[in-house]
């Protein structure tokens, strides 16, 4: 079976299927798309108004990606240029954006998409993978960010919203039942606490999944591809005047069971990028690995303080988080050592069975002072400081048991930042608007060995930078604008110290800066027809890469001279009738490294398209970025049909798919994966008199077997996506919902 096709041909059917849904019924005028509120600019605004390219998700188009225990990764390719991927399953997810990411799994590395969860940077993969529950919305912010937002946002910005407290009373119920012994729950409830004084939201969820995936080798069923997660967030808000307010925000989670990435050895055959007879969505032959156990323990406080001073706002934003994080796998995907038989699937050199425990702390503090003038200019200066400690081991497996295992090495890394930013909005005239803003930001990292080789010495980076944005927009009317940004971004100089582990060298890379040029129309077309587009060119001078893998198994930090992109984005909401709304978008980014004299170790068995230097190394110049999706697609359908008793049937339909990408730096046949597609259902029956609601659900309803990732070094491993999960899902709303 081929796993090449369907490609666009597919995708394109099923985008007819959803138009000719929405255009079947008749129009009706009445039906008006609802406005959409953004914070991507550290205010309120109408999306529409904002000159930026930028998507929101809420309500179902959110809701329903996360039935069947899905991770913040249901996010890849759910809006434009957005992606996500992860080598180490569900608890160190790594996205991208315009093609613009970093492929690096170690708990130190940066990242150019910065997640920020309710206000806070969430700089480590530990904090990026917080469950998803109970969000007003996520916000997709593209292009650099640096002015507001600061180092490390030079792709972009994935926004989550909790819901927040209100004085009326609010909640849901909700539980699910799937395939694979999958049972999710959240409940949340919030409301007045003190009346007009106080206010208070708890939230709760729960994913539970069985072990589903054989070990073949050792002859156990159901070993691993299970998790257990509770996680939680506490909420109050505190009004006492007018003028002044505070919410403090506590959340935590739990995460256990053998939910570490599932890799497969040899599931790519040399020459061929499609899954072969060795893939078995269910089995694998793991001598090794402990059963790819992995956990994490997390927690984090914010308090939120806004005071209104007469023309101004004053916010302070004030954040500890702090986590424990362990995982460990049969990294070569299966069994064999030192080139004797036997070996399985296929020929495996040698075994690698590693893994490692990171505990971290991350601290942030940020003051802003925003004007509220009546006039044509307002502005916001604000300070930011950052300091996160992380403690990280690499360890090696020595035995079939979670915890067999010795220490490779031990180290111990800090990252300290600060920065001033200002950003000023000046209305020129009743249509124009320009934007301009400036951020100088101080980084420094510092990185020390307690146990590696005696040869490894401590590392210290350090760097400044000033970035800056400016944009103009121009109103044709009341409902469309036009609009034109240059903005320019900074990535802090990064260390990679796992090498160590396996007596390799601790490696760097200097910091890279980004300048960005972007074009955009928004426009309502009708009042039931809302267009998003955005043209946009940028160029990265030092890009920080990753070289991951090869024969010699090392993680290798290094700088190309140039980095560009270029590329489109359309974002489209149709109400098609009363009761169908159509929702989509497509990206597409072309990417280069340019660089003539870099060069990387290549993998082992697989076949490279590349040049190679005399050092037999892969010349990468003219490549596009790693794990940069040639295009991403992403198309909705909301249809309601109304009942005669004042209740409704519901169906929601989303599908998501993306184009060739790239799996590492050097090319080859093997780890250039294709088009790949995939869809979600949900079909249900709503009361609207009781406020609740039944419905099937279905995630990768096709259960399409894609590959989505490679281990290159040892043989020609690859790991999937998820199978498909089909279940029942009940919801009650109560209150203000």
């Amino acid at each position: 079976m081929s796993h090449r096709q369907p490609s666009v041909a597919i995708t394109q059917r099923v985008v007819a299927i959803l138009i000719g849904l929405a255009l079947a019924a008749p129009l009706s005028a009445q039906q008006v798309l609802e406005e959409i509120t953004v914070t991507a600019q550290k205010r309120e605004e109408n999306i529409q108004d904002v000159p930026i390219s930028i998507s929101a998700l809420t309500g179902d188009r959110l809701d329903s990606r996360f039935s069947g225990g899905e991770t913040i990764l249901a996010l890849a390719a759910a809006a434009p240029g957005l992606y996500a991927e992860s080598s180490n399953g569900r608890h160190a997810p790594r996205f991208y954006m315009r093609g613009l990411g970093n492929a690096d799994f170690d708990q130190a590395a940066s990242q150019p998409v910065s997640i920020v969860f309710d206000e806070v940077a969430m700089e480590q993969v530990t904090l990026k993978s917080f469950p998803v529950f109970d969000l007003a919305s996520v916000e997709v912010i593209r292009g650099p960010q640096g002015t507001l937002y600061g180092r490390n946002t030079t792709a972009g910005i994935l926004k989550l919203n909790s819901r927040r407290p209100t004085q009326e009373l609010d909640g849901y119920v909700r539980a699910g039942f799937g395939d694979f012994g999958t049972f999710n729950a959240e409940v949340a409830v919030g409301g007045g606490l003190v009346e007009n004084t106080l206010s208070g939201r708890i939230s709760l969820m729960t994913q539970n999944r069985d072990d589903w995936i054989d070990n073949g080798f050792t002859g156990q069923s159901d070993a691993i591809g299970g998790h257990e997660e509770v996680a939680g967030r506490i909420q109050l808000l505190w009004t006492p005047t007018d003028t002044f307010s505070a919410l403090l925000l506590y959340q935590q989670r739990d995460l256990s069971g053998n939910s570490a990435s599932a890799f497969r050895a040899n599931i790519l055959t040399q020459g061929s990028n499609d899954l072969n007879s060795n893939f078995d969505r269910e089995t694998v032959l793991y001598d090794g690995g402990g059963n790819n156990p992995a956990s994490i323990e997390s927690s984090g406080i914010n308090l939120h303080l806004d005071w209104d001073i007469g023309d101004y706002t004053l916010t302070s934003i004030t954040s500890f988080q702090d986590g424990e994080q362990f995982a460990r796998g049969d990294i070569d995907g299966g069994f064999g050592a030192s080139f004797a038989p036997p070996f399985g699937p296929g020929f495996i050199p040698f075994p690698s069975d590693t893994g490692g425990n990171n505990d971290l702390e991350q601290f942030s503090q940020e003051l802003r002072l925003a004007s509220n003038f009546d006039g044509s200019f307002n502005y916001q200066i604000g300070a930011f400081f950052f300091d996160d400690e992380l403690s990280t081991s690499t360890e090696f497996g020595v035995g079939p048991n979670p915890m067999d295992t010795v220490v490779g090495s031990i180290a111990f890394h800090e990252n300290t930042s600060w920065a001033l930013f200002a950003q000023g909005d000046w209305d020129v005239t009743d249509r124009t608007t320009i934007t301009g803003g400036i951020r100088w930001s101080d980084d420094e990292k510092d990185y020390t060995p307690i146990v590696a080789p005696p040869t490894q010495a401590a590392v210290n980076l350090s760097d400044d930078d000033l970035s800056g944005n400016l944009s103009i927009s121009y109103a044709l009317n009341d409902f469309s604008q036009f609009y034109a940004r240059v903005a320019s971004g900074f990535r802090a100089p990064s260390i990679q110290a796992r090498n160590a582990a396996f007596g390799g060298p601790v490696t760097i890379a200097t910091s890279e800066t980004i300048l960005s040029f972007e074009v955009g129309y928004k426009a309502y077309i009708s009042d039931r027809t809302r267009f998003n587009a955005a043209f946009f060119t940028y160029e990265i001078d030092d890009m920080q890469l990753t070289a991951i893998g090869g024969a010699g198994n090392f993680t290798t930090l290094l700088n190309a001279d140039t980095g560009t992109g270029i590329g489109v984005e359309f974002d489209v909401d149709f109400a098609a009738t009363e009761n169908v709304i159509l929702g989509g978008g497509f990206g597409y980014n072309d990417t280069e490294i340019e660089d003539s004299t870099l060069s990387i170790a290549p993998c082992f068995a697989c076949t490279i398209t590349d040049p190679l230097d005399a050092n037999g190394n892969a010349i990468i110049d003219g490549n596009p970025f790693q794990h940069a999706p040639e295009w991403t697609l992403n198309a909705d359908l909301t249809w309601l049909i109304p009942l005669s008793s004042g209740n409704e049937l519901f169906l929601f339909t989303d599908w998501k798919a993306k184009g060739t990408t790239n799996e590492f730096l050097y090319e080859s046949i093997e780890f250039e994966f294709d088009t790949q597609y995939e869809g979600g259902l949900r079909l249900g029956y709503r009361s609207n008199i009781n406020d609740w609601e039944i419905a099937l659900f279905g995630r990768n309803i096709t259960d399409e077997e894609n590959p989505i990732g490679g281990i290159d070094f040892n043989n020609n491993t690859s790991y999937v996506n998820e199978p498909r999960i089909i279940g029942v899902e009940g919801t009650f709303n109560f209150g203000a919902n």
